[in-house]
């Protein structure tokens, strides 16, 4: 099956593919003008399929941040399919290759995109990230995005370091139409969860995001509040966090894929927001951070507006980086 039949059959119906397709293409400008470009121009300069040909491949993926151990793996794998289906021409590589980025992206798990939330009992989501990448703007769109779901949730203010991080919480929450537990500025963020979690608790409230610092003296005390933040929702809701969401940008490239690693060895990454996939030409990194930590990636920011926060789709993601060439294939 072609790659843009997989496509087509992953959505319910013509119209949530176009809108689908149209906010992923759109989103993902800058990343694909200087990827699908360098692709094209390596497919009309080779006639054949051979050693320079992936070579000059690997490099092109290299530049766009798709990770040096990511494209050596992927290198391999379409050497190997390239071998099996007897390919010469090198326009016929362009299927493969979108093939491969879902596999390396997918693997076996088809439910890993989405967000973990408990049946009839209250989800807690904790969020972590470095300032300054979109931490609590994902949190009130996410906040959002659930209250539409008909979901009652609860946002705790965890961020008690940075000046104005409460204030910019409830103002998301006023937007969302949902309650925001506080304390005051320099209070223990775990007395803050720990309130956030009553009260939760108290008003039946489906979902909990808390929000939390993202930078204190230095990295180890940042780490061992996170530690201890973790400590308390697992004391007060047995299975919690049910979701612990690293918020990176994404024109920061491989310092992005750094911070994941930082925080994954603190407290259990189970999924990666994205923010700022439109504004960067960096966006392979999302094929770095799920092939080198195994996290999958559950949110991109595809723009400014409440519905840009977009649940993660592979499938959607590389035919948005390669729109052009496929939509001519």
């Amino acid at each position: 099956m072609s790659f843009m039949k997989k496509f087509k059959d992953r959505f319910k119906n013509k119209e949530e593919t176009e809108e689908v397709s149209e906010k992923y293409k759109e989103g993902m400008k800058k990343t694909r003008n200087s990827f699908s470009g360098k692709i094209n121009d390596l497919l009309a300069r080779y006639r054949k399929v051979d050693e320079d040909f992936f070579e000059e491949l690997e490099e092109i993926l290299i530049s766009a941040d798709v990770g040096v151990m990511t494209v050596m793996d992927l290198i391999e794998e379409l050497k190997m399919e390239v071998k099996r289906q007897n390919i010469k021409d090198t326009k016929e590589v362009k299927d493969v290759i979108s093939e491969k980025l879902v596999d390396i992206y997918k693997g076996d798990d088809e439910e890993s995109e989405l967000l973990n939330l408990q049946e009839g009992q209250l989800s807690v989501i904790l969020v972590v990230g470095v300032n300054g990448v979109g931490k609590t703007t994902s949190i009130g769109k996410l906040a959002h995005q659930l209250k539409q779901q008909g979901k009652q949730v609860v946002l705790a203010a965890g961020d008690t370091f940075r000046a104005g991080a409460i204030e910019q919480l409830e103002v998301w929450g006023e937007r969302a139409g949902v309650d925001v537990v506080k304390q005051s500025a320099g209070s223990d963020p775990a007395a803050v969860i720990f309130d956030g979690i009553k009260a939760a608790k108290s008003r039946n409230a489906d979902v909990l995001i808390c929000d939390t610092a993202g930078r204190l003296q230095n990295k180890v005390n940042l780490m061992n509040e996170l530690a201890k933040v973790k400590r308390v929702i697992e004391r007060e809701v047995p299975g919690a966090p049910h979701e612990v969401l690293l918020v990176l940008d994404a024109t920061t490239g491989q310092n992005a894929l750094n911070q994941a690693k930082t925080f994954s060895e603190a407290t259990n990454v189970s999924g990666i927001v994205l923010t700022k996939l439109d504004g960067t030409a960096k966006g392979g990194i999302v094929l770095a951070i799920r092939n080198e930590l195994d996290i999958p990636v559950k949110y991109v920011g595809l723009g400014e507006q409440v519905e840009d926060l977009r649940e993660f789709e592979a499938l959607a993601f590389v035919y948005g980086l390669f729109a052009d060439l496929l939509e001519e294939a």
